[in-house]
């Protein structure tokens, strides 16, 4: 330490300053009941400013961020059952005992089948019936009110009429066929062009009922894991493609409305039907708009609703709704293709019992 320093340092302190400072600090204002109550506002706020940080986030670009992978299996059916007419709410418990009576029903497929029959195998392990639950909405359809599929109309009564005697063809239908003479004659998903969950509009189905989607400035890709097919939805405005131009699972543009994503399709082939089920096909999709809207609920949970609207074969529009939870593990890719070993087999299988017949006297 300098001289100077030491010198300076053990002088006395001045008391006159402390003083004065001591009379600015008690001087200053305290704080008053407006303060108090500002203070009392932004704490009371601040957990719901990060509440609504975490269930609405944001892209970089500010779009709502719905990405990630979405399971959407759950037991409830796609038609309010009978035992639950006029009611559109189950209580828990009911709802448990729906998922418990159709998983029961699900496991009783691994019993010994009867002669001739190769039965069912491990369906605790290979489908999603073993976590599966079921809402408290006792139909995924909410409108018509009465949860259930409107009639067909009048011209899709004969246009159904029309398409059985010409054999069946096109095959509409996702699982299953007409017969094994060629692959034609089988389904959609048997083909590997669609999946029997994915539609769209999407099912849940009795396993793969994953999406995943993927955002980028001006596009949402929706990437079903069955049959590994992405539709890539532009946000630009850009009108569909011209009505000439035909796609399995048609044309999509989307557009936001407030949080939501809305989703509209057109342009669907007339080879896959209005409405699919995994074993029952509606009608022709020529003129099916399907609109599709999906909101993101909280961190974990988003609501998936569809509209389907086809004047030539249903009376009326139909909706349904359900959610989607967040996923935990990654996809891995569904290879069902048109290499794909089981339509081989099926084919060279139905051809080797025609020789077996032909041979016989």
């Amino acid at each position: 330490m300098l001289p100077e320093d030491r010198k300076a340092s053990e002088q006395p302190p001045d008391h006159a300053q402390t003083t004065q400072e001591e009379e600015a600090v008690t001087k200053k204002p305290a704080l008053t009941n407006r303060g108090l109550a500002i203070l009392a506002v932004w704490f009371a706020l601040t957990p719901l400013v990060a509440f609504a940080q975490d269930t609405n986030p944001r892209t970089p670009w500010g779009d709502p961020d719905l990405q990630g992978i979405w399971d959407y299996w759950t037991f409830t059916p796609l038609e309010r059952p009978d035992e639950f007419a006029g009611r559109d709410r189950l209580t828990e418990e009911e709802a448990a005992l729906v998922a418990q009576r159709s998983n029961a029903e699900a496991l009783a497929r691994d019993e010994p089948p009867p002669p001739g029959d190769v039965g069912g195998y491990s369906q605790a392990v290979w489908t999603d019936r073993a976590r599966a639950t079921a809402l408290t909405q006792p139909s995924l359809l909410i409108d018509p009110p009465n949860g259930r599929l409107p009639a067909l109309t009048a011209g899709a009564e004969q246009q159904l009429e029309a398409h059985r005697l010409a054999g069946g063809y096109p095959v509409r239908g996702r699982v299953g066929g007409l017969n094994e003479d060629g692959p034609e004659a089988r389904g959609a998903a048997e083909r590997c062009l669609l999946g029997f969950s994915t539609g769209p509009p999407m099912l849940p189905a009795g396993y793969n009922n994953n999406v995943q989607l993927f955002q980028s400035p001006g596009y949402v890709v929706l990437l079903n894991e069955m049959v590994h097919d992405a539709r890539v939805v532009a946000l630009d405005g850009r009108p569909p493609l011209p009505a000439s131009v035909r796609q399995w699972m048609g044309s999509s543009r989307g557009s936001w409305e407030g949080d939501t994503l809305v989703v509209e399709t057109t342009n669907f082939t007339d080879g896959t039907g209005s409405f699919n089920t995994s074993f029952v096909s509606w009608g022709s999709a020529k003129n099916l708009r399907l609109v599709e809207r999906f909101t993101r609920l909280d961190n974990d949970t988003m609501r998936y609703e569809f509209t389907v609207e086809d004047p030539t074969t249903w009376t009326e529009p139909f909706t349904g709704r359900f959610p989607m939870n967040r996923a935990d593990q990654p996809l891995y890719e569904y290879a069902c293709h048109e290499g794909n070993h089981g339509m081989f087999n099926l084919l060279s299988g139905a051809r080797a019992v025609e020789r077996n017949l032909a041979d016989q006297p």
